[in-house]
């Protein structure tokens, strides 16, 4: 049996120029990052026959790997090459669909990392992350970007680049230590409770990138802004970028901002949280704010009836936590 955890990630900047319709086009793509505590878990055990049981919020039995219905593992097993006699598990801290925290990349890589494993086939965070590219990209062709499998893959904050040439540039922020705990208390995760297809609004976001290219333009230039911030320690400042990149955001397509992600938002900067924006695609899940620590009994208050989400930064990305060999 093994048992692999994958983490989840927040992004601050650059989302949208992850897509190969943007960053294909001149000078690439960029964001900036980083890995959070709450993870995906893939169990994978062996059976004594030929069957594959898969357990998630449903659960299939089937005979072979064309009929499984889940997708994702579908094509993880196409790409590992099991093809039989395996019972698979899917398990997450957090709700795993809607959230806007990257579950989708986090729970293609937690598969491919667990089956090469099963079969004693270690490999490199960036030959996971590129794989699950493929499958979700290019296989699945979900209206995607790239950026939630490397934060998957490699944990950490980092500043990752996307090449016109497809190639990708992982650079790992180091910031003093004082800076990174400040960082993590200033920030909150809020749900918003509102659940949607984020397939829906990526779609019209990947349709539209010919005509936003000015905007994603400037969203990707933040992610330098945003890196000197945190190496400057300069963190209020920083939080002001986030309001910023969230005005730029909604502009990518509709059905990012609704009526009451925008009530919930104002609520809460007025009530001092100085920026934030919505964590993934847009139009519900988390809502992530910059709030320093002396105020967020106030931003608690005016958002009572919403569930927070505690967290903090995870250095490590997907990784083995259990592996045991049966005879």
């Amino acid at each position: 049996m093994i048992i692999t955890q994958t983490p989840l990630r927040i992004s601050f900047f650059g989302g949208g120029t992850d897509f190969k319709d943007y960053y294909r086009l001149g000078e690439g793509g960029a964001v900036l990052s980083t890995a959070i505590d709450k993870c995906i878990y893939v169990i994978i055990k062996k059976r004594f026959d030929d069957k594959i049981y898969i357990n998630y919020s449903r659960k299939e039995i089937i005979d072979s790997v064309d009929e499984i219905r889940h997708d994702l593992v579908r094509e993880t097993m196409r790409k590992t090459g099991i093809d039989k006699g395996v019972e698979i598990t899917t398990l997450a801290d957090v709700p795993s669909e809607g959230t806007g925290l990257g579950s989708s990349g986090s729970v293609t890589v937690g598969l491919l990392n667990t089956f090469y494993l099963y079969q004693v086939q270690s490999q490199s965070a960036a030959m996971l992350a590129r794989q699950a590219c493929e499958i979700e990209i290019d296989i699945l062709e979900r209206p995607i970007g790239k950026q939630d499998q490397y934060s998957a893959a490699f944990g950490n904050l980092n500043l990752i680049k996307f090449n016109p040439d497809d190639t990708v540039i992982l650079q790992h922020l180091s910031i003093d230590e004082e800076v990174k705990r400040e960082l993590e208390a200033n920030l909150m995760l809020i749900y918003t409770g509102i659940t949607r297809r984020s397939s829906d609004i990526l779609s019209e976001q990947k349709k539209n990138i010919k005509d936003k290219i000015s905007v994603l333009n400037d969203i990707r230039d933040m992610v330098e802004e945003g890196k000197e911030c945190l190496i400057k320690g300069k963190l209020d400042e920083f939080g002001r970028l986030l309001h910023q990149g969230w005005e730029l955001k909604k502009k990518l397509a509709q059905g990012i901002n609704n009526p009451r992600i925008e009530e919930i938002y104002q609520a809460a900067r007025k009530a001092g949280a100085l920026g934030g924006k919505i964590s993934g695609a847009g139009g519900g899940g988390f809502l992530l704010l910059y709030c320093p620590v002396e105020q967020q009994s106030q931003v608690r208050k005016a958002l009572r009836n919403l569930r927070e989400l505690p967290f903090r930064f995870e250095e490590e990305g997907t990784k083995a936590i259990f592996n045991v060999r049966e005879g």
